[in-house]
């Protein structure tokens, strides 16, 4: 293993681990005879990429891209999303992933937010692309990635003259924030850089071999699970990535095997949708070694683990910093949403509203820090251009990871549920607030309520509570409801990425308020009722797809 200096850049260490791993293999797309790309698949070894991040740092160079730039790749899951991103890197360039599921609002926010200066985008996603870039105030050029050798647009301003450092940022990544529109996390490279670094030596069951290791990775690229996480320890070990286009529990145990993988990552709902398949040989007949992920329900652990044959380590970790805490040290704790122990690095406090500790075995707020000293070490830079929200969020010196946890008297931290917010859907986060506000633009919606609902397959479901508008209410009838919601769920549709939309609807006559008029969620059902089965709740899940997949 090479281990990066905290001065080290992405560039720097990437160069050094293709000439020490020059011809191990460091990224691969699995065969998929029904993807339109590689549908053979593909293998890259480190030197093959070393030499292709080259070609692209020269073309990048040639039109003007460095230091204080921002590019927006929205190149889905290719393996050519890391290349671009380490050659970005290497040149100082900020990458901005693309969510291909956000609608064109969604995009055009990501647009002007982050103020990327050129796109890199599939020829598939260039109507999205333009849709987003013609709602925002702020148009930058594109290029198209299968035109990539007619040439780049130059840049419209000079990069900066400085070269990059540790604590340049390489990635801004957006995640849900509670108060409606997502926050970007700027990653600095000494963070990305750590959070490999920490996966890579957590040790125990999570060892990574010398002779480096083959991991399976189906989560998206614009996620730092697949991009960062796994990407870096990787690099660091003289490892191999497998990136799969996207989950298929169809296709998941073929493609582990065929692959050789030693290591899969995994989300709750992928272990759900694969114990749910018929038993086949395929199952038992793999390599893997262990599964690295969190979510998965604690009455599956135990089975799933005796059934596939591998222990799945549940892990916590967030975009603010994703230098992971794991159950990997047997005995483990196995199915009681156990996720490891404080560790030099990342100290720990389970506290109150009032940021009070709290006693072990009571329920409290996860606060966390790198140490005394210096507490913001290895954690994001900060929420792009929004001083205030990074600064509530490291109130006292410690960052608020809006996670409500337990502590057990061997120091054992076990998840219970979110402070925040947010919905947690098939691995992705909701906001709440980012729902209710395009809701309430529909010419119906005087007032909503978003809530999260149990879900047997995804974990939780986005449910809104709605109150109509009075000519609305007084229009409604048994014979025009499937109309209204169809109207109502299309809105969503259009405006927000699908796995967002309400997958569960309930018309209300009025949403209890405090007297300040805030809503009071917890009142709008009775305590230990699941509302899916109320009369008059609508089951819109079937609504719900991916409609603009490739």
């Amino acid at each position: 293993m090479i281990v990066p200096s905290e001065t080290a850049t992405i560039g720097e260490f990437f160069f050094d681990a293709a000439h020490c791993y020059a011809d191990r293999p460091l990224l691969v797309a699995p065969s998929n005879s029904a993807r339109a790309y590689d549908p053979q698949g593909r293998s890259l070894s480190y030197a093959e990429a070393a030499h292709a991040v080259h070609g692209l740092m020269a073309q990048y160079r040639e039109a003007g891209y460095g230091v204080g730039h921002r590019v927006a790749l929205f190149l889905e899951n290719r393996l050519e999303h890391m290349l671009h991103k380490l050659a970005l890197n290497a040149l100082g360039v900020c990458c901005v992933p693309v969510n291909p599921d956000y609608r064109p609002r969604e995009l055009a926010y990501l647009i002007e937010h982050a103020h990327v200066d050129l796109a890199v985008v599939l020829s598939a996603r260039v109507a999205d692309w333009e849709a987003a870039r013609h709602e925002a105030t702020w148009q930058p050029p594109h290029v198209v990635f299968e035109q990539w050798a007619a040439g780049l647009p130059p840049a419209l301003v000079p990069a900066k003259t400085y070269v990059p450092e540790a604590q340049t940022p390489a990635s801004i990544l957006y995640t849900s924030g509670t108060t409606g529109r997502p926050k970007g996390c700027v990653l600095s490279h000494r963070y990305e850089l750590a959070a490999g670094e920490a996966y890579a030596t957590r040790g125990g069951l999570a060892t990574f071999r010398a002779t480096g290791e083959r991991l399976y990775n189906p989560l998206p690229l614009f996620h730092v699970n697949a991009s960062i996480l796994s990407f870096y320890a990787v690099l660091l070990t003289g490892s191999c990535q497998i990136q799969s286009d996207r989950f298929q529990p169809s296709r998941w145990w073929t493609e582990v095997r065929q692959s050789q993988a030693t290591i899969v990552h995994y989300l709750g709902v992928i272990i759900q949708m694969l114990h749910a398949q018929a038993p086949h040989d395929q199952e038992r007949d793999h390599c893997v070694r262990f599964g690295m992920g969190a979510g998965v329900e604690p009455h599956l652990h135990a089975a799933v683990e005796a059934r596939f044959g591998f222990p799945l380590l549940e892990l916590w970790g967030m975009t603010e910093n994703v230098r992971i805490l794991v159950d990997n040290m047997p005995p483990r704790q196995v199915g009681t949403r156990a996720f490891g122990h404080a560790l030099p690095g990342i100290e720990v406090r389970v506290v109150d509203d009032a940021d009070g500790d709290v006693p072990d075995g009571q329920p409290g707020e996860m606060v966390i820090r790198h140490s005394e000293r210096t507490p913001r070490k290895d954690f994001f830079s900060g929420y792009l251009d929004d001083e205030a929200a990074t600064e509530a969020a490291w109130r006292g010196g410690w960052f608020h990871t809006g996670d409500v946890v337990t502590r057990d008297d061997t120091g054992m931290l076990h998840f219970v549920e979110r402070r925040k917010n947010i919905i947690r859907r098939s691995g992705e986060n909701i906001a709440a607030a980012e729902v209710e506000a395009w809701l309430l633009s529909h010419p119906d919606v005087e007032q909503t309520a978003v809530i999260a609902v149990p879900d047997e397959v995804r974990e939780e479901e986005v449910l809104a509570c709605i109150v109509l508008k009075p000519h609305a209410a007084q229009a409604l009838s048994a014979a025009s409801q499937e109309a209204l919601l169809r109207s109502i769920f299309d809105h969503c549709s259009a405006g927000l990425a699908y796995f967002k939309a309400p997958g569960w609807v309930w018309f209300a006559d009025h949403i209890p308020t405090t007297g300040t008029q805030k809503i009071q969620k917890h009142s709008i059902f009775a305590p230990g009722i699941d509302p899916r089965g109320l009369t008059g709740m609508h089951d819109l899940r079937a609504w719900k797809k991916r409609t603009n997949a490739r």
